[in-house]
């Protein structure tokens, strides 16, 4: 797992809190490196998807009889891409559900 994104993305949302809560700008002057939160989603997106392409070419890679290709690596490439799809589905719940409490908030 890339830590470095979740960290971006903290940093992201804690400046965002401290924008809404309304504290001074130099609060959040120190985020000015940072990337915008649509990015730092989209290249993870973008990870899975490059991880299931890959594992799924090695699938069949392995399939087509290529001698270059070893079963347990194959496993293990299937599997990580796996488990990296299931934690951005898991990502996504929590994003849609965060929505969902904010949209039901009485102003």
């Amino acid at each position: 797992m890339d830590t470095n994104g979740i960290e971006q993305m903290l940093s992201v949302l804690r400046s965002t809190a401290a924008q809404a809560s309304g504290k001074p700008a130099e609060a959040s002057a120190g985020d000015a490196g940072v990337p915008d939160f649509a990015n730092v989603l989209k290249s993870s997106i973008d990870k899975v998807n490059q991880t299931q392409q890959s594992a799924n070419q090695m699938a069949e890679k392995l399939a087509a009889g290529d001698s270059s290709q070893n079963l347990h690596e194959v496993m293990i490439a299937l599997q990580t891409a796996s488990v990296s799809f299931q934690e951005m589905v898991q990502v996504r719940n929590r994003l849609v559900s965060a929505y969902q409490d904010v949209m039901n908030m009485q102003v």
